[in-house]
C-alpha cells in the first residue's frame, strides 16, 4: 500500500488502532473538533499520503468527519458500527475487518490467539 495516514479524533482512538496496525501507518489525531490551525497542521503532517478518516459514529464524530471531508476531499472513509462506544471502544475483530476492507492487509497485526492448549484430543479430556 502507498503511504497512508489515518486521522482519528483522539489519542485513545490512536492507541486502539496502534494495537492492530504496524508502525508503517501514521495515525494522526484531531484532538476534538479541529480549528483552522489544527487542519493546517494535519494537512502538513499528511503531506502527499493517502488519507483515511476514521471517526466515532456519534454527533461530534460526524461533525468532525464533515470538517475533514471538506479539508481532504479525496480521503477514504472508515466507519465503526453504530452502538460501539467510538473507535476506542470498537472490538479489535471489527477494527481488523474494517481496515482489511480499506486495503490495509499488509499492515495489520492480528492479536495473538493465546497459548496453545496443553492437551489434545488424544489426552481424552
Amino acid at each position: 500500500m502507498e503511504e497512508a495516514v489515518i486521522i482519528v479524533e483522539g489519542k485513545n482512538d490512536r492507541s486502539r488502532l496502534r494495537r492492530v496496525l504496524s508502525e508503517e501507518v501514521t495515525i494522526l489525531c484531531t484532538f476534538g473538533t479541529p480549528g483552522s490551525k489544527q487542519l493546517e497542521t494535519l494537512r502538513k503532517q499528511a503531506g502527499g499520503s493517502q488519507v483515511y478518516i476514521f471517526t466515532d459514529n456519534d454527533s461530534s464524530g460526524r461533525r468532525i468527519r464533515g470538517i475533514l471531508r471538506d479539508e481532504f476531499p479525496d480521503a477514504e472513509h472508515i466507519y465503526t458500527r453504530r452502538g460501539y462506544p467510538g473507535v476506542e471502544g470498537t472490538p479489535e475483530e471489527y477494527l481488523l475487518e474494517q481496515l482489511l476492507k480499506a486495503g490495509f492487509e499488509s499492515e495489520l497485526i492480528f492479536p495473538d490467539a493465546g497459548p496453545e492448549p496443553r492437551w489434545s484430543k488424544e489426552d481424552g479430556l
